[in-house]
């Protein structure tokens, strides 16, 4: 099957280089004064009940369009409403549909903490994810090599953002280090796109237990996230099982009640 990261990641590089050249980094770094306030998602997921992290998500290249005509104003806002941990927003365009215009809408309406979700490859991409007003952004173990990842973690940090460092293999336990304030297991192969939760649970015994765990892809059934809380998980990102429905925040509002 055709590796669907490599292809990802070399068009994410050609649309970070034309993007440097419609605005510098210097220009960038001289908008960072006006950048929102950052809200800790550690926190918010340590300290919630549910730890959801609600998705919003036009289309994924495994199963095409999800919800395209999605406004961030109406989605984002209802999850925020009935209780939504923290929020993930997808700014890739080409395969997901998102820019960070989903951001920088979403920013004002809502006080949780918003992860920038995209493959961060550039310092360059952590400047935009602060001026938009993210608070979080997700660094992917196997889009990075372990030198890069550091180096990214600590300019993010630099910035005041938060490291939601993700992982799916046992191979990329390396990565993890004290910096690092949440770890992400993505049940999703990024290279096939299969997916199987059941990878959380085979990799939670391995992972630091002091460390914010966030289970990310596949989870629809309230249930499993009752057991990946039990194997040590405090938070649960969850997309398409919302996008996917006529009315999102209502269907996470019935998700939080069954998980309660």
């Amino acid at each position: 099957m055709k590796d669907i990261l490599s292809e990802i990641i070399a068009n994410k590089r050609f649309e970070v280089d034309l993007q440097k050249q419609a605005i510098s980094i210097e220009q960038l770094q001289e908008g960072i004064s006006e950048a929102p306030v950052i809200r800790s998602m550690k926190q918010a997921l340590a300290s919630s009940k549910s730890g959801v992290i609600a998705e919003f998500k036009r289309r994924s290249p495994s199963k095409g369009w999800i919800k395209q005509d999605a406004h961030p104003e109406e989605i984002v806002l209802s999850y925020a409403a009935v209780g939504a941990s923290a929020l993930s927003i997808l700014t890739d365009e080409k395969f997901f549909g998102g820019s960070l215009k989903d951001i920088r809408i979403a920013r004002p309406l809502v006080e949780i903490p918003i992860l920038r979700k995209d493959f961060i490859i550039d310092e360059y991409q952590l400047y935009q994810a602060k001026i938009v007003g993210a608070d979080a952004v997700l660094l992917i173990a196997a889009a990075l090599e372990q030198e890069k990842c550091n180096e990214l973690t600590e300019k993010a940090h630099s910035l005041g953002l938060e490291v939601l460092l993700e992982i799916h293999s046992s191979e990329e336990l390396a990565y993890i280090n004290k910096e690092i304030d949440m770890v992400g297991i993505n049940n999703r192969n990024l290279g096939t796109f299969f997916t199987d939760v059941e990878n959380s649970f085979r990799l939670a015994g391995q992972l630091p237990q002091d460390a914010i765990l966030v289970s990310e892809s596949g989870i629809s059934d309230p249930e499993i996230v009752k057991r990946l809380r039990a194997a040590g998980f405090r938070g649960f990102l969850i997309g398409e099982t919302f996008m996917k429905t006529e009315q999102p925040g209502e269907t996470l509002q019935n998700f939080l009640r069954a998980i309660q």
